[in-house]
């Protein structure tokens, strides 16, 4: 374990070489005067108390050549304390916030699929409590560094002064680091669980706080409180066998430099007697124990920390190091026109080896609307996140105007393609920044294009009458709008980017069936208009579309126009009318209110 440790905190200096420098040398100066001091204090007893006491009257001349000593000391003193701090703590912080931006940076770059197998609460730990973990020992390093140089010039002057003195620190220094060498090995694993479950409590929360409504609608408030206990008291309890095993050690590390300082008196007081040495190297050498007792203490934070350090080092690079990357190109798209979007022999199987899609073949021409009907599991989602490439097939070629999707360059499929997922994600921030996403929409008047977006998506009426209009503060995933209005902004911030191709995932399904009509009427009436492909359910949508994709178990069954499919799949027309059942009786029961016009 301090074997690892110490190769994170090599790699941590490596990565901040100045404020390290400026930190240790500081600590080294700092050290050097307190053990300069030591023997200051020892010449001034020499020099000016004992003469004073034998004489019985102060030498005020030797007592103030020592004041003006004893200040220098100290400034130098201030000097290497201000450096080392302002150091470590510079170096901390740095290397923490660098950290954070790497993992933030990693998570982004990484596939869907690699965000669905790991938990959004252990993401969030590794980002903060495990960066933050991982370098808690830069704090006390350079402090330990000049511990180091200190203890080396303190066994120095041991052995210069005495043998018999040196031999006491000769027993008491290795007796520290054998300390601390058995203490990591049996903080190891202690620390390694406590950081696990430091994960486990963040996820259960998230779990629970994300999922507020369905815990309250069901009336779970108690099992949730349990299920979260359960955790917080597990990590409660890792926690408490930590804090054991560190209260039972530091009074140790603590109590080892004091016994030195006896030591130091009862041998010190022998080799006076036996006439070796004088007063001042009993009060020099007694006196640097005594000071050495609060910086031996750095040395024991750092090996105290080493092993939340591995473990915390060791949860970031894991996620720094995962693999999963989506490899990227040169092409390029045309920025003009309608795109053409063609699925040729597509497949793909879920990694544990269920077949999603089989051999999908199919296309949207430039500037047309195709509907993708199916029954649940048919595969419409995977198409949708297929054509927008948040994941690659496992067989067959997506090519968007004639290009393979994997050679374009990064971010460029972004440009011309935008998806409207299922699930609307709003951000808490006003209607603007909400539509924008900080984008340069390339227009002299963004607002008129935000407005234009929203006239689109049916969503300018609503926005129109907030407090506020598009200053209005939406709250944490909306939470001040309706689940129409939420998937109307969405919408609309598609929009806003210009996009050449539109996927549209179910997603206004929880809007009127008359304002869903009407935005899709309004896409291709448009001063930019774009190919369409919408998962659609209701009939009313369905018939809007110039073509249907109808889709069973992963494969295309059929393609043609809604009257055809209706008329000869017998499998679509019983899908169409049992959604067109559903919708009625959704209808008769008011759950569709068209709150178009409905203020937040």
């Amino acid at each position: 374990m301090i074997g690892r440790g110490m190769r994170v905190l090599l790699r941590a200096i490596r990565m901040e070489p100045f404020m390290f420098t400026l930190g240790a040398l500081g600590a080294i100066v700092h050290s050097g005067t307190t053990i300069a001091g030591a023997f200051v204090s020892g010449a001034i007893v020499d020099m000016v108390v004992v003469p004073s006491v034998e004489n019985g009257e102060p030498a005020l001349a030797a007592l103030a050549i020592a004041v003006v000593v004893l200040i220098f000391v100290s400034l130098l003193k201030i000097a290497g304390m201000i450096s080392r701090r302002l150091g470590a703590g510079a170096m901390q912080f740095r290397l923490q916030a660098r950290h954070r931006r790497l993992v933030t940076r990693r998570y982004l770059g990484l596939p869907v699929s690699w965000h669905q197998k790991h938990q959004t609460g252990t993401l969030l730990s590794n980002a903060n409590a495990d960066v933050e973990a991982a370098f808690v020992p830069i704090a006390p390093l350079p402090f330990a560094v000049g511990t180091l140089v200190m203890l080396a010039a303190a066994m120095v002057a041991l052995f210069a002064t005495d043998w018999a003195l040196a031999l006491v620190g000769t027993l008491i220094f290795p007796a520290l680091f054998l300390l601390n060498v058995v203490y990591s090995r049996k903080m190891s694993p202690r620390m390694t669980r406590a950081q696990q479950l430091r994960a486990e409590v963040s996820a259960v929360a998230h779990e629970s706080f994300d999922g507020a409504l369905v815990v309250k609608t069901m009336g779970r408030e108690a099992e949730e409180t349990t299920r979260f206990n359960v955790s917080a008291d597990e990590l409660r309890d890792s926690l408490i066998r930590v804090g054991r095993l560190r209260g039972l050690f530091d009074p140790i590390m603590s109590a080892l430099p004091d016994i030195g300082t006896l030591a130091v008196l009862v041998v010190g007081v022998w080799r006076l007697s036996s006439g070796a040495i004088g007063v001042a190297e009993i009060v020099s050498v007694t006196f640097l124990f005594s000071v050495l007792a609060f910086p031996v203490r750095a040395i024991t934070w750092v090996l105290a920390d080493l092993p939340a350090s591995v473990v915390g080092w060791e949860r970031v690079h894991g996620v720094l190091k995962a693999t999963g990357d989506m490899t990227y190109g040169n092409g390029a798209l045309d920025r003009e026109g309608p795109a053409r979007l063609a699925f040729d022999s597509v497949s793909f199987s879920y990694e544990d080896g269920t077949k999603v899609l089989r051999d999908v073949t199919f296309d949207v021409a430039p500037g047309k609307t195709i509907a993708l009907v199916g029954p649940t599991g048919s595969g419409k989602s995977t198409i949708a996140s297929l054509a927008t490439r948040l994941i690659d097939p496992d067989g067959g070629v997506i090519r968007v105007d004639e290009t393979d999707s994997r050679t374009l360059k990064h971010a460029e499929l972004a440009a011309s393609v935008a998806l409207v997922p299922q699930v609307p994600f709003v951000f808490d921030d006003d209607v603007r920044g909400n539509i924008t996403l900080g984008r340069d929409l390339g227009s002299s008047d963004p607002d008129e294009q935000v407005w234009n977006s929203l006239r689109i998506a049916q969503a300018d009426g609503f926005v129109a009458k907030l407090d506020d209009g598009l200053d209005t503060q939406v709250g944490e995933r909306g939470t001040s709008l309706s689940g129409g209005q939420r998937q109307r902004l969405t919408l609309a911030r598609a929009l806003a980017g210009r996009p050449r191709l539109l996927i549209m995932d179910d997603a206004t399904s929880a809007v009127d069936p008359k304002v869903e009509s009407a935005i899709l009427a309004g896409l291709k009436d448009s001063d930019n208009p774009a190919s369409v492909l919408v998962v659609a359910y209701r009939r009313a949508t369905i018939a809007l579309a110039d073509e249907v994709v109808y889709l069973e178990g992963g494969t295309v069954v059929a393609r043609g126009s809604h009257e055809t499919l209706l008329a000869k799949v017998p499998g679509y027309a019983n899908l169409v009318t049992a959604y067109e059942r559903a919708e009625a009786e959704r209808a008769a029961e008011g759950e569709f209110i068209d709150d178009s016009e409905v203020s937040a």
